[in-house]
């Protein structure tokens, strides 16, 4: 059955009305946006429901900032404000939009000179001891970008600072002509916050690795939460590119190096210490989340599914973040109706999910699965993630390796947006990109519980990289229509690959899934790792062992598929189906296979060995995520034993690899 090509004047409407107000997670704004969501998935003839949770969320009751200047200047105040443009149709409501603050920051009013950091990285630390500056006691300021924020805060805590103030650098974010940004440019405006969460972890808090659903349940306390190591311990506040250069003017000390200095009208930046007060204040309170699950059953295999999610949440407007794809959800579900209507039904049931709470720790999809982690284990397919799924031109893919061919040929169907000439796959190969896919080892949006806690193949696309408005007042529909994708084709393309994704996922009667793209990509990973460690008395020979045992058992189900469909027609109809269901189960819960209970080492909520966070950045991805951690620590410790943990590390991918070719083969040893 052919997936009709979605219509770009459906995704503007839907998207201009979720994006009519500022819609945080816990809002009233936002639960009007799910029962949109309902709506559109009940006009298409999709059964659905609100997954509700109770969780506790953040906002700002009071924050200042303030910097004290050598007598007789009174102390520098800010307003922490973003502003409104002339013309702004969105003027009426940006009162609605909640104060700049970061999610589940420490309540606290700390005062103490400043000190920059750079983009507060680890490696920044190193060069900030080099230059003899101690940033013990004081008030880090960094620029956003490079890493998460919430490692941002904890990098400034591990290194014994008591505050963060972290701004967005004209350089990274405000380019374009001079003085030239939104409306009139793409750029972040002088006064644009990116606001955002500095969580560590992943789904309530106060309910780790369980759901915080039906009422009343089992949660930590405060004292608890800290001592788990997720949330701040220092508090925290974003700012303007405006407000951290006034900041950066009162840091005296060194003169930074010259990768660390802003653009090229901006004040020198001095490493400090300079004088400065950060005064903070938060409140915590446990509001409903709704997540909207909609249901078309399968005809055949109705409990197997194939999940498509993105969040609906958003700190301001959200046109690009999330609600982009949230346009491009609700036009696959009418694409779908269209397919209902003319009598087609999916082999397998496909779920449509709009998850709520996203921004603040990936909330609402995480406690979904951590509900119902056991019937995903056994009977989840596959689960598809758009975020912000169109920020500009580009398509970008990250995935589990065995889809890795599924989402090729998808994009070999699909038009380029913006070269109808040829298609998204053309463009992409001709880009000069030495790796086309990444993959989806960072925690950075809803696939991170279905893949790294459970075990399911995953997958998110997107068009276009980062985009400066991120997290501001100005992710909205106008900067969407005047630069983000003005005729809605990258929209019309996204909802497309999606969609053809899913219906494969859900309709072929062999899953398309490729394993020997995994083992080829497990050993160029393993590659990379040797070159890293190659002068260190560490054996990789286990996991090559296991990865040539895994292509073996890729070929061998390769060949059992050309096997049934040769066959077709000389075995009878029931033995033909039990062969096919047997051999799905292999290719659908191999992936499982490359989790372990124990999870990372100081992460254990993170169960998958092959793709996960690291430690020092949640957005950044890593293939053996605990070895990479082991060789950082035993290269800082020096010592026998820290090096032994690696090889340990070692041992323990090798086993989940063997563990995964052990399911393709099917047969106990």
């Amino acid at each position: 059955m052919k997936f009709q090509r979605p219509n770009n004047a459906s995704i503007s409407h839907h998207l201009k009305i979720l994006t009519r107000r500022p819609h945080v997670a816990g809002s009233q704004a936002n639960a009007e946006a799910a029962s949109y969501v309902v709506s559109v998935f009940t006009s298409s003839n999709i059964p659905s429901h609100i997954a509700s949770y109770e969780v506790p969320l953040t906002y700002p009751l009071s924050r200042s900032l303030f910097l004290t200047n050598p007598p007789p200047q009174p102390p520098t105040i800010f307003t922490l404000h973003q502003e409104t443009y002339e013309g702004d149709p969105y003027a009426d409501v940006a009162h609605e939009v909640v104060p700049t603050f970061h999610a589940y920051a420490k309540s606290a009013t700390v005062a103490a000179p400043v000190c920059y950091v750079n983009y507060g990285r680890v490696e920044d630390y190193l060069t900030i001891r080099e230059n003899g500056v101690n940033v013990s006691g004081t008030v880090v300021l960094a620029r956003h970008g490079k890493i998460y924020r919430g490692d941002i805060v904890k990098n400034a805590y591990d290194a014994g600072a008591v505050g963060v103030v972290i701004y967005s650098d004209r350089k990274d974010y405000g380019g374009g002509r001079e003085g030239g940004w939104f409306p009139d440019e793409k750029w972040l405006p002088p006064s644009g916050v990116q606001v955002g969460t500095v969580y560590g972890g992943l789904g309530d808090p106060t309910t780790p690795g369980w759901a915080s659903s039906g009422g009343e349940c089992e949660r930590l306390n405060r004292d608890e939460v800290e001592k788990g190591g997720e949330v701040p311990l220092i508090p925290s506040l974003p700012v303007s590119a405006a407000d951290g250069e006034k900041i950066m003017r009162s840091v005296g000390g060194p003169v930074a190096q010259d990768d660390w200095q802003g653009s090229k009208d901006a004040p020198v930046y001095r490493l400090g210490p300079g004088p400065g007060i950060l005064n903070l204040s938060y409140m915590e309170v446990i509001t409903t989340i709704q997540n909207v699950i909609g249901v078309i059953e399968g005809a055949e295999e109705p409990e197997r599914f194939v999940i498509l999610g993105n969040h609906r949440d958003a700190w301001t407007f959200g046109a690009v973040d999330p609600n982009s794809g949230t346009a491009a959800l609700l036009e696959i579900a009418q694409r779908l109706r269209k397919l209902q209507e003319r009598g087609w039904k999916p082999r397998r049931t496909i779920l449509l999910c709009s998850w709520d709470a996203e921004e603040y720790g990936l909330i609402g999809s995480t406690e979904w699965v951590e509900e119902n982690r056991e019937i995903l284990a056994s009977r989840a397919v596959a689960y598809l993630n758009a975020d912000c799924a169109v920020g500009g031109p580009g398509f970008s893919a990250r995935a589990t390796p065995q889809l890795d061919e599924l989402i090729k040929i998808a994009t070999q169907q699909v038009k380029d947006p913006d070269n109808s000439s040829q298609s998204i796959y053309e463009s992409w190969t001709s880009s000069g990109s030495s790796t086309l896919l990444g993959r989806l080892g960072g925690g950075g949006s809803d696939y991170a519980s279905f893949l790294q806690h459970v075990g399911i193949p995953a997958a998110d696309i997107a068009f276009g990289g980062g985009y400066p408005v991120y997290h501001s007042l100005y992710d909205d529909f106008v900067w969407m229509e005047k630069f983000g994708d003005p005729m809605f084709q990258r929209h019309v393309a996204a909802a497309s690959v999606w969609g053809l994704v899913a219906l494969w996922l859900a309709d072929e009667e062999i899953l398309p899934f490729d394993y020997l793209s995994y083992a080829k990509e497990l050993q160029l990973s393993v590659k990379n790792l040797e070159d890293e460690i190659s002068n260190k008395d560490i054996s990789l020979s286990p996991i090559f062992k296991s990865i040539k045992e895994l292509e073996k058992a890729a070929i061998k189900i390769n060949n059992q598929r050309m096997e049934i469909e040769a066959s077709k027609g000389w075995i009878t109809r029931e033995k033909d189906q039990l062969k096919v269901r047997e051999l799905n189960d292999r290719l659908m819960m191999a992936e499982r296979a490359f989790t372990d209970k124990d999870g990372l080492f100081g992460m254990s909520w993170y169960k998958h060995l092959i793709y996960g966070p690291s430690k020092h950045n949640d957005y950044g991805s890593q293939s053996f995520p605990g070895i990479e951690d082991a060789v950082k620590m035993a290269e800082n410790l020096r010592s026998a034993e820290s090096w032994h943990r690696v090889q340990h590390e070692v041992w323990r991918v090798s086993r989940v690899i063997k563990h995964a070719s052990l399911v393709l083969v099917g047969q106990p040893t």
